[in-house]
C-alpha cells in the first residue's frame, strides 16, 4: 500500500493524467492530485516525473517495501528538505519546521554556509544553514529503503540551439505555448488575480490570463516606483489594478517575520516587498499568477549582454545573478573563513554539462539551476504560503523551457535588447511600448532607506551587537557601514546581507 506523506504543489496536466490513470475528474483538487501521484507512482515508479507538468514536491511511502520515495519538480519551485538522525531515521518535509522539533534533530549552525551567503545573498546548493539539513535539489528524487538513502538526478537542463527557424516562427511557438499554459494553470471554477510590475513578463502573463485584477507594489520615492507603469498596462488592457504603497516603516517592520517564515536567511531586498505584496493581495484573493522564469529561460538580465566578452573565463567567476563580495574581503570580514569553501564549487558541474555551448547559455544555465531555486522560487513559495496565498507561475514549465533550450542566443540577447523572441511573442497581445520596455528589475529604495536613522535602528543594533562578533569582524562591519553612509551606496547589499543573516540567526538560535 502507498500513501502520501508530504505534498505541496499544483499538477497542471491533471486532465490528461486523470484520463490515462483512470481517476474520476470530479474529485476535489486535493483528492485528485493525491490520487494522481499515487497512481503515477504505481504505474511509472521513479520515472513518474517525466509525466508530470507543474509545481510539486512530495513524499510517498510504500508500506509493502518499507520504502520512502521523495521527488522535487524539475526547476525546484517547491522546496523539499531532509535530515538523517544519529539513530538512522530520515526526517523530511516541504518545510524545515516539519521536523525541527523532532527529538532526533540536533539544531546546529552550518557556519560554512555564511561564507557562501556573503557572496550570493541566498542559500545555494544542497546544504542549508542548519548542519545536516539538505535540500533535495531540482530534478532529483530520493529513495530511503533499509536504512540506505539514495539521491538520483532524473532531469538535467539541456540546450540544443536550432538555427533554422526565423524570429517570428520562434515568437509564434512561444505564444502558442503560453496560451496552452493559461488553459492549465487553474481550474474553471477558480478565480485568480495577477501580480503586475512594469516589466514584460508579468504584463504578458496578465494579458494572456482571464484575471480582471492585477496587484502591484509602489513607493513614494518616484525614481524607484514602477506602479504607474503597471497601472497604465492595466488600463490599456481594460482591467483593474490594486497598488500597495510601501513605506520604510512597513518595510523594516516586517523583516523579522520574513526571515522566520523563510526558514533560511535571504539577502534579496525585494523579498520584503514581495512579502508585503502577498499579504495585501491575500486580502482579496487566494490565487495569483506571477511571471517568474522568463528572464532565466529567454535571456532577460542586462548582464547577459556581456556574455560573449566573458567567454570561457566565465567558469572562473560566474556563480549566478549575484556575487557581492570577493574572497579577500570575506576573509577579512568573517571570523570563520575556510579557503576551501568557494561559491564557484557549486557550479563546476554546470560548466561541465554546458561544455562547448556559447557563453550566454552557460550563464543562463547557472541561473536556472542555482539562482532560481535558491532565491526566486524559495521567496515565492515561502512568503505566499505564509500569507495564505497560492501563486502559480505559468512561464515556469518544461514546455516553455523546451523552446528556450532550442532558441539560439541571437534571439535571446542583442546589443540593444534582451529577451528578443519572448518580447516579440508578447507584442502579439501587448502594445510595443510595453513589450519592448527596458528592463528595470524589481527595484527597492533600500539603498537610501538603510542610511536613514529614522528607520534603521534595528540594523544598527544588529551590526554592533556583541554576539554578532562571533561571526563578523565588527570593526570591519563599521568600516563598511561608514563608507556606505559616506556616499558609497553600493555597500548597501553587503550590509543588508549581514543584517538578514543576523536577524535569521536571532530568530532561530537566540530565542
Amino acid at each position: 500500500m502507498t500513501e502520501i506523506k508530504a505534498y505541496r504543489g499544483h499538477i497542471r496536466n491533471h486532465k490528461a493524467l486523470c484520463e490515462e490513470l483512470g481517476i474520476p475528474a470530479d474529485l476535489t483538487r486535493e483528492d485528485r492530485e493525491q490520487r494522481i501521484l499515487l497512481a503515477a507512482y504505481d504505474k511509472w515508479g521513479s520515472g513518474m516525473a517525466e509525466h508530470l507538468y507543474g509545481m510539486f514536491a512530495f513524499a510517498i511511502y510504500d508500506s509493502e517495501k518499507d520504502k520512502l520515495f521523495c521527488l522535487r519538480d524539475h526547476f525546484g519551485t517547491k522546496p523539499f528538505y531532509y535530515y538523517l538522525t544519529e539513530d538512522g531515521r530520515l526526517l523530511y518535509g516541504t518545510n524545515i519546521s516539519d521536523f525541527i522539533n523532532d527529538p532526533g534533530f540536533k539544531k546546529e549552525l552550518n557556519v560554512d554556509m555564511l561564507q557562501i551567503y556573503m557572496s550570493l545573498t541566498y542559500v545555494a546548493g544542497e546544504d542549508t544553514f542548519f548542519k545536516g539539513v539538505r535540500k533535495l535539489m531540482p530534478g532529483c528524487c530520493l529513495e530511503f529503503e533499509g536504512g540506505k538513502l539514495t539521491v538520483t538526478r532524473y532531469w538535467t537542463p539541456t540546450f540544443k540551439p536550432d538555427n533554422e527557424k526565423s524570429l517570428e516562427a520562434w515568437a509564434d511557438e512561444i505564444h502558442e505555448t503560453v496560451k496552452l499554459m493559461m488553459t492549465e494553470v487553474k481550474d474553471p471554477g477558480e478565480t485568480a488575480e495577477s501580480f503586475l510590475s512594469g516589466g514584460v513578463d508579468s504584463s504578458y502573463v496578465f494579458a494572456m490570463s482571464d484575471a480582471e485584477m492585477s496587484d502591484s507594489c509602489g513607493y513614494e520615492e518616484e525614481r524607484f516606483d514602477e506602479s504607474p507603469l503597471a497601472r497604465k498596462t492595466a488600463e490599456l488592457l481594460g482591467r483593474k489594478n490594486s497598488t500597495a504603497i510601501i513605506t520604510p516603516e512597513q518595510y523594516f517592520g516586517i523583516v523579522h517575520y520574513v526571515m522566520k517564515e523563510m526558514e533560511q536567511p535571504l539577502g534579496d531586498a525585494s523579498a520584503i516587498v514581495f512579502t508585503i505584496g502577498c499579504l495585501e493581495t491575500a486580502k482579496h484573493t487566494k490565487l495569483c499568477y506571477s511571471g517568474e522564469g522568463a528572464d532565466e529561460f529567454f535571456g532577460g538580465y542586462n548582464m547577459y549582454r556581456n556574455a560573449e566578452r566573458y567567454g570561457d573565463n566565465l567558469k572562473t567567476f560566474y556563480v549566478g545573478n549575484t556575487n557581492i563580495m570577493k574572497e579577500e574581503e570575506k576573509q577579512r570580514l568573517l571570523k570563520h573563513y575556510d579557503p576551501s569553501v568557494l561559491p564557484i564549487n557549486l557550479v563546476k558541474h554546470i560548466y561541465e554539462e554546458t561544455e562547448g555551448l556559447d557563453p550566454l547559455t552557460k550563464m543562463s544555465d547557472v541561473d536556472i539551476q542555482i539562482w532560481l531555486e535558491g532565491d526566486i522560487y524559495l521567496n515565492v513559495d515561502k512568503m505566499s504560503t505564509a500569507a495564505g496565498l497560492e501563486i502559480r507561475m505559468p512561464l515556469t514549465d518544461r514546455r516553455v523551457f523546451d523552446i528556450a533550450s532550442r532558441l539560439p542566443s541571437k534571439y535571446k540577447v542583442t546589443e540593444e535588447q534582451n529577451k528578443v523572441a519572448f518580447r516579440t511573442a508578447a507584442a502579439k497581445v501587448l502594445p510595443e511600448e510595453i513589450a519592448f520596455r527596458k528592463k528595470l528589475g524589481f527595484i527597492v529604495p533600500i539603498r537610501i532607506w538603510l542610511a536613514d536613522e529614522r528607520y534603521n535602528s534595528d540594523v544598527r543594533e544588529k551590526l554592533t551587537a556583541d554576539w554578532a562578533g562571533e561571526f563578523f569582524d565588527l570593526a570591519y562591519v563599521k568600516e563598511i557601514y561608514d563608507d556606505y553612509v559616506g556616499g558609497n551606496s553600493d555597500n548597501w547589499r553587503k550590509l543588508w546581507t549581514i543584517y538578514t543573516f543576523l536577524v535569521w540567526y536571532e530568530e532561530y538560535f537566540r530565542k
